[in-house]
């Protein structure tokens, strides 16, 4: 009987993390404050309390686990109207590098050591700090860098180049099913999508993926059973 209330006990909390998780939103750890991953830690804590407990009332981390929500959530929405509130809470950007200067109360009110600040520059490729016109520390933790001028990639403008805007290509065939809405989207109907098939001599079922483009491009990968033996990256 114990083990089933600690089964009882774990899908209840599972369903109750699952639900509060998604009330608080989809980010990355990356899009993160300090804040919210201390707050994450701290509710996943509760859950597994909730799983685990054999003793006392159910309901009692679980009433925690709902106002810790409410609260991490009342706490996003003063922040979203609030800018001064969402620099106390979310922290600020700090400059590090402007035109040629490294600024030193900025790396100690980050606790960030130069070497690491080098280190970073070096991971996104930058390498010599006289090509950079700036490197700026989000609040999120990462580090933002602005190439000077002469130095950043081509632009297509830069040649008098103007590309025609593209879109994203549409899958038309996942797996062998035909994604109906996906071709309406397109313009096509299915009288289309079969003659493009009979086209490449191959049924609906033996596609892996389909898709087309904005140009009304069709393209098709087959379901390659017989698997990659060769590791060509050793």
């Amino acid at each position: 009987m114990e083990y089933l209330s600690v089964v009882i006990a774990a899908f209840g909390s599972f369903a109750a993390l699952f639900i509060f998780t998604r009330l608080t939103g989809n980010r990355q750890m990356s899009q993160l404050s300090l804040f919210d991953y201390i707050s994450g830690i701290t509710i996943g804590s509760i859950a597994a309390e909730m799983a685990t407990t054999l003793e006392g009332s159910f309901m009692k981390p679980f009433i925690a686990l709902a106002v810790y929500t409410l609260m991490t959530l009342l706490l996003f929405y003063i922040t979203a109207k609030s800018q001064k509130i969402r620099r106390v809470v979310n922290g600020e950007a700090l400059i590090l590098y402007y035109d040629g200067n490294l600024y030193f109360a900025n790396f100690k009110k980050a606790k960030m050591e130069l070497s690491e600040f080098l280190t970073q520059c070096r991971n996104n490729g930058y390498f010599d700090l006289s090509k950079l016109q700036a490197a700026i520390l989000e609040s999120n933790g990462k580090i933002s860098f602005l190439q000077k001028p002469q130095y950043r990639p081509v632009e297509p403008r830069d040649l008098n180049i103007y590309p025609k805007i593209e879109k994203p290509l549409v899958n038309i065939i996942l797996d062998g099913e035909i994604l109906y809405d996906n071709l309406e989207y397109t313009g096509n109907d299915q009288s289309w999508l079969e003659r493009k098939l009979a086209e490449k001599n191959i049924s609906a079922s033996e596609v892996f993926l389909a898709t087309c483009d904005s140009n009304n491009e069709f393209t098709v990968y087959k379901k390659n059973l017989k698997p990659m033996t060769r590791d060509m990256f050793e």
